[in-house]
């Protein structure tokens, strides 16, 4: 059963439970091409998925993986408990981590944490470490608002939200910077432009952008987001504002 992106979208940041029927307990593998869940790169998903067949993970996942094969494709990034029969690893895998037959870390591969397998195969330039490390955040959503000439507009976790699982919400911060034709602003102080908000705010819905009435299509503003422990997401990227009923 293949995942549509619209789906997996609102499990992203809810208690998501996916469980496929027919299928067997962990141990016991069941071929069955159906039990097929694709998890796109630009999809976040946490919560649980359990008696997976095929597993395929381009996007981010984070909570439990049950099933028979997972992979996890470059760029895809998987933590949490996974328990599973085989697995080929070309992206970023990092938990409490049990495969009872092949794992598989290609040369893009890295593997972390409590690491159990029953074979181990390894390319040159795979990483495999029984130490739990950082992981810096990364930032995702669409990076995409619409705000009405000199109004105001909710940033939702849909536009914009911070990747990372080994941080809570109130630790990661966004640092704001090149704000054009407007301002963020939190919801408790909507005339005050601010440099800086958490994942949290973002959550609980209190930051906003504020277009200044001026004439123009577009506004936009540029941010980094930074873990407790100062790792950052990289290079600043913008968040575009289309500006609608400008004259």
């Amino acid at each position: 059963m293949a995942l549509p992106l619209p789906i997996a979208q609102k499990l992203a940041y809810s208690s998501a439970i996916l469980s496929f029927p027919c299928a067997s307990k962990w141990g016991n593998p069941v071929d069955d091409s159906n039990r097929v869940l694709f998890i796109n790169a630009d999809t976040v998903l946490r919560g649980e998925i359990s008696n997976g067949g095929r597993i395929e993970i381009c996007g981010y996942v984070d909570g439990t993986v049950i099933g028979e094969h997972l992979v996890v494709q470059p760029g895809g990034r998987c933590h949490g408990t996974i328990k599973v029969q085989s697995a080929e690893i070309q992206g970023t895998l990092q938990g409490d981590i049990a495969v009872r037959q092949l794992m598989n870390v290609r040369s893009t591969g890295s593997v972390s944490g409590k690491v159990q397998y029953g074979r181990l195969s390894m390319d040159l330039g795979g990483d495999l470490s029984a130490e739990m490390r950082n992981i810096p955040p990364t930032i995702g959503g669409d990076l995409d608002l619409a705000v009405a000439k000199g109004r105001s507009v909710r940033i939702t976790l849909q536009d914009l939200n911070a990747l990372d699982p080994d941080d809570k919400a109130d630790d990661l911060t966004f640092a704001v910077s090149g704000a054009r034709n407007g301002r963020v602003t939190l919801s408790n102080e909507p005339d005050r432009a601010v440099n800086s908000f958490t994942q949290a705010d973002l959550e609980k819905g209190s930051v906003m952008f504020k277009h200044d009435g001026t004439e123009g299509v577009d506004a936009s503003f540029d941010v980094v987001v930074a873990d407790k422990a100062g790792a950052t997401s990289g290079a600043a990227q913008t968040v575009k504002v289309a500006v609608r009923g400008h004259a």
